[in-house]
């Protein structure tokens, strides 16, 4: 079964809730992998960048990239 993107938050620094936490406050590590992702209020595409953080211990998985300025999206793979 092939995964997806599926959208799960969208905001800026302070103002996002992603993981639990405000991911802004974590180093992100980019895997130099692209996902394509759909803007689910405009239905825009868009090729953002695969990245990987540690949460709690955790490594997770995302794709991430700016709908406009200063409003990210994150997306999960499913």
């Amino acid at each position: 079964m092939s995964k997806t993107w599926t959208f799960e938050a969208a905001g800026g620094p302070g103002a996002i809730d992603f993981y639990g936490v405000d991911i802004f406050e974590y180093d992100w590590k980019d895997t130099g992998e692209k996902a394509q992702v759909k803007d689910p209020n405009y239905n825009q595409d868009y090729s953002f960048n695969v990245y990987t953080a540690e949460i709690c211990g955790v490594e997770v998985r995302f794709a991430a990239g700016e709908f406009s300025p200063y409003v990210w999206g994150f997306f999960v793979e499913r």
